[in-house]
């Protein structure tokens, strides 16, 4: 399957989704990105902790406004990332057609998942920064051979 477009999915839609979204739409510009949460804040911008470290990594995650996933917009993605194992059960138990399309962002640096570091100390959202820009350096470059090769 030609992956054109990617939903990147965690609860609240305000830290880890929109880092993701925003680290895999620099790295691959030619591919339709976009986040939801499983039980997103809806029109919530994106949390000023995870805003601020992104931005100081030179990523912005301004204008983003958090958007409650669905099985029909799941339908409208050929990839759907997910942050956690529990999150993939959760798309399966409510859209078992997407299942054969949803993977953990973390599939290619270990598959252990990445916590949600909202409301936890700065650290874990540094932390929670680093293993997604690592995730999205590794799903760049097997995306991108498929593209390209």
């Amino acid at each position: 399957m030609e992956v054109q477009s990617i939903l990147v999915v965690c609860v609240g839609n305000i830290c880890r989704s929109p880092t993701g979204e925003r680290l895999l739409r620099a790295r691959l510009p030619d591919l339709r990105v976009e986040s939801a949460g499983l039980a997103a804040l809806v029109g919530s911008a994106a949390d000023g902790r995870s805003s601020a470290v992104a931005e100081a990594q030179g990523v912005s995650l301004a204008g983003h406004v958090a958007r409650q996933f669905t099985p029909a917009m799941g339908t409208g993605f050929d990839l759907i990332l997910v942050m956690e194992t529990a999150h993939r059960a959760r798309i399966a138990r409510m859209a078992p057609q997407l299942l054969g399309r949803t993977m953990l962002f973390d599939h290619w640096t270990g598959s252990r998942g990445i916590p949600d570091p909202y409301g936890r100390l700065a650290e874990m959202y540094e932390s929670t920064f680093s293993r997604l820009s690592a995730a999205a350096d590794a799903w760049s470059v097997r995306l991108r051979k498929r593209v390209d090769g």
